[in-house]
């Protein structure tokens, strides 16, 4: 093996905490480990929340080490309560059935399910489903303290609302999926996203105490922005990795605008791109004082720094001809390219509020009212300052160009 992984993930920023660490990082210097993220599938598609758990997978396959992809068919059927405030929507078999269907495609593009170290897909139902309540309290029940379970940050948020016993037995079953994938295939290390320290933990003491070994944990850091929000929120929803659900165009667009501050993370954690690479591309600083605090003012090169990282992760989660594509799309909405985005004219449209939201522009009238009444919309050159405005014949026949801000411009071809 050439470099540790765990320098690797260290350098680019990725870890966020581990057990047992100075073992572990024996262990994945020395021999080839396995490992399994879960994702639980409440979704026919994967969302860029996931895009950092897939990296570090990619990252630790390229490294020789094994991944195991852990679909919870099962555990979705209880709902993970972590960063939730409310119960989540029960669903069923056939629409958990479906979902885990959609999602080798995605993560293939991360990492490999052929070769030495080929990673394998593996559905919790496969277990979880038949298990007896009696037995499993018994003889997995028996190992965990209520005290300790009610401590974790997993249930702390739920405790006001109300947390259902069905939720409670989350834990449980993470835990008892770790042990399953340990006895199965010699798995001895899970990894997950730094909300999911509890569970993890509780998975790699089950096994401890069952099987007499020693299992590790390892999280990594939360895909947040500068302030401590969760990236990947837009104003039609989550970000999909489903091209169908967000354009390429839209998932470059969406890293092409992320804030200055948060370009060189998001640099680290979602490309392949070499560290010094990175660094040199985001020096573009000076730093000062704002509201008492030492801050980077950036000057117009992290511009650049921002197309490059739009690029490499459009290219990993959709090809590199729609990176491309994409790219020209981008430059030629501001002057710089020969290409913009296009949509053809909706039929039966003429007032302007009703075009914004049969061009998906906003995801509502009252929203799209907003934006005329902010000055939010041009049409051509013109600016829309009457929410009764309408297109004019012209326009309709020939096509037109209309801008949502200063970030969003699409020409209309006649239909």
């Amino acid at each position: 093996m050439a470099q540790n992984i765990m320098d690797t993930l260290r350098e680019r920023g990725l870890i966020k905490q581990t057990v047992y660490e100075e073992e572990l990082y024996e262990k994945l210097g020395k021999e080839s480990m396995t490992f399994y993220v879960g994702f639980d599938p409440t979704a026919d598609s994967l969302h860029v929340g996931h895009f950092l758990a897939l990296m570090v997978m990619g990252h630790m396959q390229r490294a020789g080490h094994r991944p195991i992809v852990l679909l919870g068919g099962g555990t979705a059927m209880v709902g993970d309560p972590t960063g939730k405030s409310d119960m989540r929507k029960m669903m069923t078999k056939e629409t958990i059935d479906y979902n885990v269907g959609r999602f080798r495609e995605q993560m293939a593009r991360f990492f490999s399910f052929e070769g030495e170290n080929a990673a394998i897909m593996v559905n919790n139902a496969d277990w979880l489903l038949k298990l007896n309540y009696v037995d499993f309290i018994r003889d997995i029940g028996v190992h965990f303290s209520v005290n300790h379970m009610l401590a974790a940050e997993c249930f702390k948020s739920r405790m006001e609302k109300g947390l259902s016993f069905l939720e409670f037995n989350y834990m449980l079953m993470q835990s008892y999926d770790f042990l399953e994938l340990y006895k199965k295939y010699g798995c001895l290390l899970q990894l997950g996203g730094d909300d999911q320290w509890s569970n993890i933990l509780g998975g790699a003491d089950l096994i401890r105490k069952k099987e007499g070994v020693t299992a590790y944990a390892m999280t990594f850091s939360l895909l947040l922005t500068s302030e401590g929000k969760k990236m990947g929120k837009t104003e039609k929803g989550a970000l999909w990795l489903d091209k169908e659900k967000t354009s390429p165009y839209d998932f470059y667009q969406y890293f092409r605008n992320v804030a200055d501050a948060d370009v060189e993370n998001c640099l680290k954690y979602l490309t392949l791109l070499p560290i010094a690479e990175i660094e040199a591309m985001t020096s573009c600083y000076t730093e000062g004082e704002q509201n008492g605090k030492t801050v980077r003012f950036y000057d117009k090169a992290i511009n650049l720094a921002k197309e490059r990282l739009a690029y490499e992760v459009t290219k990993i989660v959709h090809g590199e001809a729609e990176a491309k594509k994409a790219r020209e799309q981008a430059r030629g909405a501001f002057g710089d390219g020969e290409e913009m985005p296009e949509a053809v004219m909706p039929s039966g449209v003429s007032r302007i509020v009703d075009l914004i939201t049969a061009l998906s522009l906003a995801p509502s009238k009252g929203e799209a009212r907003r934006l005329i009444e902010g000055g939010g919309i041009r049409i051509d050159d013109a600016v829309v300052d009457d929410v009764a405005a309408a297109l004019t014949e012209e326009q309709i026949k020939k096509g037109f160009v209309i801008h949502k801000g200063k970030k969003v411009h699409l020409r209309v071809r006649p239909s």
